[in-house]
């Protein structure tokens, strides 16, 4: 059986990380919480609204993540029960996902291409929505998670492979609840520094490509590491990265 350990960790909040920073989500984000927020720029230059319509961003930019998270994490959990149900398998299961996710790096690399993966899922959002609200927000959130395949779909799919041969559905919570982590903390920092946040997203943008290549030397990394069943090798270095801190301690006094 495969442990949680601090590599599913890593990998997870790193997906995650990795999914805010795809040439397609980074560039976007000022036009989701613009859009979500129903806040124009006049808004923000203007000395008597500016405040009002930062608050406006930043609680319906929370209300956002909170919403993608709800559904990563329920995605987390049913992955767990099926890495349950398959628990006599595991090893097998772990080796099939590996695979997967060695052709998720590959696809992302540019390799070869997946249809499924290169068209826009996106939900329409419901007419009866009220842009600006925290709950419209929160809603909006959950079908950004449901939908948004091109950009979530590879890493999310490695990540829920992932989650499967961790053991039981309570791992596969934390894992996608972490992996929701590393995607929500830059989108809260932007929505906390809107105005200021655009102007460096803008000048950035043209980087980001490496940042799928990056991605998909990652995934391969991982799949390698899971197919040959050598995942436990993260166990070991994140213990010498970690010595520092003392972790054994610090898990003993957990």
């Amino acid at each position: 059986m495969i442990e949680l350990s601090i590599g599913f960790v890593f990998a997870s909040f790193f997906a995650g990380l990795l999914t805010f920073l795809a040439p397609c989500t980074l560039p976007l984000v000022p036009a989701y919480l613009g859009f979500i927020s129903g806040v124009d720029q006049d808004a923000l230059k203007d000395p008597e609204t500016a405040k009002v319509a930062r608050r406006k961003i930043f609680l319906n930019g929370l209300a956002f993540i909170i919403g993608f998270s709800l559904v990563f994490i329920a995605f987390g959990v049913l992955a767990g029960f099926a890495g349950t149900a398959l628990a006599p398998y595991r090893v097998w299961l772990a080796r099939i996902g590996g695979i997967f996710i060695i052709l998720f790096g590959l696809f992302m690399l540019g390799f070869f291409k997946l249809p499924f993966f290169q068209t826009d899922k996106r939900i329409p959002i419901p007419k009866w929505l009220t842009l600006g609200k925290p709950s419209s927000s929160l809603f909006i959130g959950g079908t950004f998670a449901l939908g948004w395949t091109p950009c979530v779909g590879p890493i999310l799919g490695s990540i829920l492979l992932l989650a499967g041969t961790s053991g039981t559905a309570l791992q596969g919570g934390i894992m996608l609840s972490v992996f929701s982590l590393g995607l929500a903390i830059p989108f809260l920092l932007i929505a906390f520094a809107f105005s200021r946040a655009t102007v460096y997203i803008e000048k950035i943008s043209k980087y980001i490509k490496g940042v799928s290549l990056a991605g998909g030397v990652f995934l391969i990394a991982l799949g390698i590491l899971l197919a040959t069943d050598n995942f436990g090798l993260t166990i070991q270095y994140g213990y010498e990265l970690l010595d520092f801190i003392n972790y054994d301690r610090l898990l003993d006094y957990l």
